[in-house]
């Protein structure tokens, strides 16, 4: 008897723990159109692999008579469980319990599962939805994410790490989705900012909504925070397994392989005739991209931002690969500040976790004027050839169109340490377009000198064969065979060893 009243017990408290702040507040926490933290864990998780840990902590606090509420949990639910069979560690924000605010104590639990996550060698998952640091407990509250920062930092490079941002995310609780690799946020139900409207407006006398100031739509295509904008929760967390899908456990591990039902021989005749004729005509470099990966599918990450180059992941040969683009569809695909960083950042995730780099080349330079050059662009631009430079990742570049100056060099060029350089046969590689060149060289000239300069110049320069003559351009190939021409440098450079010399860690023009 003793022990079926120690259990019983033991079943009441656990399920009064489970209702976080209570049924009234899972109540408004539905009627707001958002779940709850353990909803978004079981949506999230493998069906019954979920561990929840330190399901009775509570805080410790006694000011402004915390001493007298006492919720289990403390606003916070943390665990580990699986995504697709494999070990995962997972904490959400209980915005039920205190609005899911930071106490001295929930981010211990934080820094808990995030320190199991990195000596297992597993992925680990953010969910946001908390009114941030809790003013109660001063200090403390801000020393808490102090810590959880830290161990986002220690982690970084070594175990990929995700944010999901599920309601609001405001003042120093940003940091810490901003230090992990892929941000996630949902329309109109995600908030970011450091500041919120109300101080904005005391301050600046700007007047703002909040969502014009931090939401999903804002931060995926204007500042460039968030990688993805998803339209529901539900959406949200099935592309959080998506994206894992695509990902190693760890930096030890190989990037994932998976069984390649589509065939490897496979053409693709309509790339024979997708480039225009004319250089200045564009065209959507998916249309080369989509069609040359596993099952026709590309995984795009930031596709609203900085569209002028385009990244993301796919399958090719089974083989996970990282993918980086010029977009002659916007702005000619020329690099601009935006570009580079968004480039430069996935390239450098992609070689923390042996991800091979594959990129698609169309590029006639690097976006002229000056805001460009007073914002930074060479500070910018020195970013991607520092990422592609330092990569020790298999690399291979194709170039399908223009690659023209600087922009050529940085995008994976063969100095800078590519392994295989294809390009097509309409490929031009030169200093610069044809017409620019012989502006320069003849500047003095009539018309007809000018137009007699540019055929020869075309005829010289505007194709592959003079990069190829000097090995810079490894291979020239038929646009119908890019499929099979990719896998097969894939699999030539499968077991590349390059370490790069001993240092603390480079300097990147930041």
């Amino acid at each position: 008897m003793e022990k079926e009243k120690l259990y019983k017990k033991f079943e009441e408290l656990d399920k009064a723990a489970s209702l976080g702040g209570g049924i009234n507040q899972i109540a408004k926490q539905h009627e707001s159109g958002r779940l709850t933290a353990r909803e978004r864990i079981e949506m999230l998780l493998d069906k019954g692999t979920f561990v929840e840990l330190d399901k009775f902590v509570i805080h410790r606090c006694t000011n402004f008579s915390m001493e007298k509420k006492k919720i289990p949990g403390d606003g916070l639910v943390s665990g580990y469980g699986k995504i697709e069979g494999r070990p995962v560690f997972v904490y959400a924000y209980d915005f039920t319990a205190y609005g899911g605010t930071l106490s001295q104590t929930n981010a211990a639990k934080i820094v808990k599962v995030q320190s199991l996550a990195l000596k297992n060698g597993a992925p680990i998952i953010a969910l946001n939805d908390s009114g941030g640091a809790r003013i109660q407990e001063g200090i403390g509250s801000l020393a808490g994410y102090a810590s959880i920062f830290y161990q986002n930092t220690m982690a970084s490079g070594v175990i990929p790490q995700i944010s999901a941002i599920l309601g609001p995310c405001a003042g120093g609780a940003c940091y810490s989705p901003a230090l992990t690799d892929f941000i996630f946020m949902v329309k109109e139900k995600s908030h970011m900012f450091i500041t919120g409207p109300d101080v904005v407006k005391a301050v600046t006398h700007e007047t703002i909504d909040k969502e014009e100031l931090g939401g999903a739509y804002i931060h995926s295509s204007k500042s460039g925070v968030t990688h993805f904008m998803c339209n529901s929760e539900e959406e949200t967390l099935m592309s959080i397994r998506e994206l894992l899908s695509f990902l190693p456990s760890n930096n030890m591990e190989d990037a994932p392989t998976q069984a390649c039902t589509d065939d490897i021989h496979r053409e693709i005749e309509t790339l024979q005739n997708l480039i225009p004729d004319s250089p200045n005509i564009p065209y959507d470099i998916k249309d080369i991209i989509e069609p040359v990966m596993d099952n026709h599918y590309f995984f795009e990450v930031m596709p609203h931002f900085a569209k002028n180059v385009v990244v993301g992941f796919a399958h090719l040969g089974g083989q996970s690969v990282g993918i980086v683009a010029n977009q002659p569809a916007y702005l000619a695909g020329v690099l601009d500040i935006d570009a580079s960083d968004k480039a430069a950042r996935f390239i450098r995730f992609c070689d923390c976790f042996n991800i091979p780099l594959i990129t698609f080349e169309d590029v006639p330079g690097f976006l002229p004027g000056c805001q460009q050059e007073h914002n930074g662009i060479i500070r910018h631009g020195a970013k991607i050839v520092y990422a592609y430079a330092e990569a020790t990742v298999p690399k291979i570049t194709l170039i399908t169109r223009k690659a023209y100056g600087g922009a050529y060099i940085v995008m994976a060029s063969k100095p800078t340490g590519a392994d295989i350089n294809l390009a097509y046969p309409m490929a031009e590689i030169a200093v610069m377009g044809a017409e620019g060149a012989v502006n320069i060289l003849y500047r003095n000239s009539s018309e007809a000198e000018k137009s007699q300069a540019m055929e020869i110049y075309n005829e010289e320069f505007s194709n592959p064969y003079r990069a190829a003559e000097l090995g810079f351009i490894d291979e020239i190939i038929m646009p119908s065979q890019t499929r099979y021409k990719l896998i097969q440098a894939l699999e030539m450079a499968k077991n590349k060893s390059q370490s790069n010399p001993p240092k603390k860690h480079g300097n990147i023009p930041l």
